[in-house]
C-alpha cells in the first residue's frame, strides 16, 4: 500500500519530511528489560537531534514521544491513525511554532478514534517514510512483525536491541542497536542507529 503525499493532511512542518527518519515500534506487550536501552536510544537521538517518526501508540512509544518532545530541537513525525483534530495546535502550539513537530495523517478529520484498519493504514503510512527501523520489541506473529515483513518496510534497516527476546530477530537480520556513542563514554565511531 503506497499512500501519495497529496493524499496526506498535516498540522506543522511539513519540511520534517525531508530529513532521515527513524521509524521507531515496540508492540504493547513488552519485556521490561527493553525500558532502559529505548530509553538511552531515545537520549541519544535527542542528543543528535534525529528525526524520530511513530505513531506513538504503546506506552512504552507514548513515554519516549514525551521525552523527544524535552529537546529544543527534536524533529519529530507524528502519524496519527485518525484525523487531525483542531485541540492538538493547542496542545502542541509551541512545538509546533517551533517547526519541530508534523503531525501527518491519511484520514479526514471526521475519523475520530482509532481502529484496527486505521492503526494498519498509519503504520503502513510509518513504514513507507520511514528510511529505518528501531524496533525494541516485536511480539512473534503479532501486527508489528507482519508490518516489518510488508512490502513498505523492504530493504530498509531494522535496529533492535540486544536483550534476549530478540536472539530470533538479530539472527533474521536485525541490527544490534549500539549504545549511544560518547554520551555514555562507549568508545564508537558512531552508533548504528
Amino acid at each position: 500500500m503506497t499512500i501519495a503525499p497529496e493524499e496526506l493532511r498535516t498540522l506543522g512542518n511539513t519540511a520534517l519530511l525531508q530529513l532521515p527518519k527513524t521509524a521507531f515500534f515496540c508492540s504493547r506487550v513488552y519485556p521490561t528489560c527493553a525500558e532502559r536501552g529505548t530509553y538511552l536510544w531515545a537520549l541519544e537521538q535527542r542528543y543528535r537531534g534525529h528525526c524520530i517518526i511513530s505513531g506513538f501508540h504503546s506506552q512504552l512509544e507514548q513515554s519516549v514521544f514525551r521525552y523527544l518532545l524535552q529537546g529544543a530541537a527534536q524533529p519529530i513525525v507524528y502519524v496519527l491513525g485518525r484525523g487531525i483534530q483542531p485541540k492538538l495546535r493547542f496542545e502542541y502550539g509551541p512545538e509546533i511554532d517551533a517547526g519541530r513537530l508534523l503531525f501527518v495523517s491519511p484520514f479526514e478529520s471526521d475519523t475520530t478514534t482509532v481502529t484496527p484498519e486505521t492503526a494498519d493504514i498509519r503504520n503502513q503510512l510509518i513504514a513507507q517514510l520511514a528510511d529505518k527501523f528501531f524496533v525494541p520489541y516485536v511480539t512473534p506473529g503479532g501486527t508489528l512483525e507482519h508490518l516489518l515483513l510488508s512490502p513498505s518496510a523492504q530493504n530498509k534497516p531494522v535496529y533492535t536491541l540486544n536483550i534476549p527476546e530478540n536472539r530470533d530477530r538479530l539472527r533474521s537480520g536485525a541490527f544490534l542497536a549500539l549504545q549511544p556513542n560518547g554520551v555514555f563514554g562507549r568508545d564508537t565511531d558512531k552508533p548504528n542507529y
